[in-house]
This record gives C-alpha cells, sequence and structure tokens, in this order.
C-alpha cells in the first residue's frame, strides 16, 4: 500500500513539475487592436492562431489609433495589425505625393525600424478610400476603373456621386481626384451624406458611384464593384503586423507565424470576413475560428 502511494505521490509531482514548466514556457504576447470591426477581426485571429501554437496570448482591442500605437511604443502591447497609409501620413507625417504602394511600405518601415517597431509582410489587403458602382452597372457600361469613370462623364454620360462631406472638401479630396483623372461631376450630381449612408443610396440606386473603403463587408454583401485606381491617387493603406523588436528577438519563430496569416489577406477576404461580422451578424470569436479552420490553420 505504501509503494503504491509513494508511486502516485511521484506521478502527481512529476505533473505538477511538467505543466509548471510548460506554463513557464510559453511564451507570453499581448495582441493590440482597434476598435472597429476589421481590426477586431485581425487581433481575434492571431490571437486564435497564436495560442494554438503554444502562446499565451492576451487581446488588448477597441483602442484609437494614436493610443494603440503609444501602447505598442510603450511596450504594453507587443503587436497589432497597421495599415501602411496610417503610418506614412500621421505618424510620419510624410506628404503623399502619388507614391506606389511598396514605396510607403519601405519608407514606414524604415523609420520605425529606428525606434524598434518591424514591419512584417504587407498583406494584400488595401484599405484605402476607393469609388464603387454597382456590379451591374460596372458589367452593363463597362466601367471598371476611374478611368472608365472619366471617359462615361466627360462622354456626356449622367452619373451621380455619394460622398462624406470631408472627402468632397478636402485638399487630396475629390477636387484634386478630378484633377488627376480628368473628370468633374457637376455640383448638382455629388450628393453629401454621412459615410455610412453611402452604401445603402448606392445599393438602393440613389447614386450611381460612391465613396467607400476598399474592404468594407457591404462591398461583397451589396454587390458592387471598387474602380480601379490605375493612377495611384489614393494612398496606399496595406493591413500589415507590426511588432516590437524586443518582442521578435524573444520569439524568433513569430515574424513566420504572423507572415503566414499576413499572406491570407486581400480586399476580397477582409471583405468577407468584415461582412461575416457586420451584415450576417456573427461574432468575431465565431467569425475568426471559421477563416481559420477553413485555412487549415486549426
Amino acid at each position: 500500500m505504501k509503494n503504491t502511494l509513494k508511486k502516485i505521490s511521484f506521478v502527481t509531482v512529476l505533473l505538477i513539475v511538467v505543466l509548471t514548466v510548460q506554463t513557464a514556457s510559453a511564451a507570453s504576447i499581448v495582441v493590440g487592436g482597434k476598435g472597429f470591426t476589421e481590426q477586431l477581426l485581425l487581433a481575434e485571429i492571431t490571437g486564435q492562431y497564436l495560442t494554438a501554437h503554444g502562446y499565451d496570448v492576451q487581446l488588448k482591442t477597441g483602442m484609437g489609433t494614436s493610443l494603440v500605437r503609444k501602447a505598442l511604443e510603450n511596450k504594453q502591447v507587443d503587436m497589432y495589425w497597421e495599415y501602411t497609409g496610417t503610418a506614412f501620413l500621421n505618424f510620419q507625417k510624410n506628404k503623399f505625393a502619388n507614391q506606389p504602394g511598396e514605396a510607403i511600405y519601405e519608407a514606414v518601415k524604415t523609420e520605425d525600424a529606428k525606434i524598434g517597431i518591424v514591419w512584417l509582410n504587407a498583406s494584400a489587403a488595401n484599405n484605402t478610400y476607393a469609388l464603387a458602382v454597382r456590379k451591374a452597372d460596372a458589367e452593363a457600361k463597362g466601367i471598371k476603373s476611374l478611368e472608365d469613370l472619366a471617359a462615361k462623364l466627360n462622354a456626356g454620360d449622367k452619373l451621380t456621386l455619394g460622398c462624406n462631406i470631408e472627402f468632397y472638401k478636402r485638399d487630396d479630396g475629390l477636387k484634386p481626384l478630378q484633377k488627376a483623372y480628368g473628370f468633374e461631376f457637376p455640383r448638382s450630381e455629388i450628393k453629401r451624406m454621412e459615410t455610412g449612408l453611402i452604401y445603402t443610396a448606392l445599393k438602393d440606386g440613389d447614386v450611381d458611384v460612391g465613396l467607400v473603403f476598399a474592404t468594407d463587408g457591404r462591398i461583397p454583401a451589396f454587390n458592387f464593384s471598387v474602380l480601379k485606381d490605375t493612377k495611384n491617387y489614393f494612398p496606399a493603406y496595406a493591413i500589415t503586423p507590426t511588432v516590437r523588436k524586443e518582442t521578435l528577438d524573444a520569439n524568433p519563430e513569430l515574424a513566420e507565424h504572423l507572415n503566414k496569416l499576413s499572406g491570407l489577406f486581400d480586399d476580397a477576404t477582409i471583405s468577407a470576413l468584415n461582412a461575416e461580422v457586420d451584415v450576417d451578424k456573427k461574432s468575431v470569436t465565431e467569425v475568426a475560428q471559421g477563416f481559420l479552420k477553413a485555412q487549415g490553420l486549426l
């Protein structure tokens, strides 16, 4: 009986030691995120994926752009997904002069390296401003790009634009866009409204062209077609993992994991994920898990 108790006691102690070692060896990663659907999804996908690879993950989401950036700089979070255009224009105060997306990425990567922030591989998802039309109109009228739109307007086609007040007034908004592509919407054919109302107005036929964000979930849900920006008028906002160098040095395999996730995202994928939450009303946790399972990562 004594020998049996000793064996049980030994096994119990051994299990405690093993579990303690496993817990101690699990790398702790704090994943930050902003407060809108796309960012909540990116953080949740990252958290679930890293957890499945043995990391001890804590999510800190719901922050504003400036706050989450400061949290990264101040070591309160280890990584979050940022947009190249946001860093280029807002954090680093550069001027946009039709630089291609690759140039913007290299600029922010080089500058942030000086303060210990690493930009990993940029995804193909670009959440920038865009103009969109109904997919049926894109096919029927042959409007696939902003150049096509210019040709139609210059030929006398009557098209109505829906855009927000900010874009109508800003120095890098509608007026310079029209100048860059050589067209002009008559003032009477411009309807200014809140950003969220533009999608409904375009869907319902109240406007023919709408200002949108390229990865919004309502684009696929409402069967819109985004017009190609052939002249790179809009700055690139490529979704990219940004990580503290100190964190990468301590967890060298982390870069591989995050780059793998980054390689899965493009405009269509992110739009579809956003739509599952915003249109289909699924939970962020459910959508993230479904995405990872569909990719064979869970």
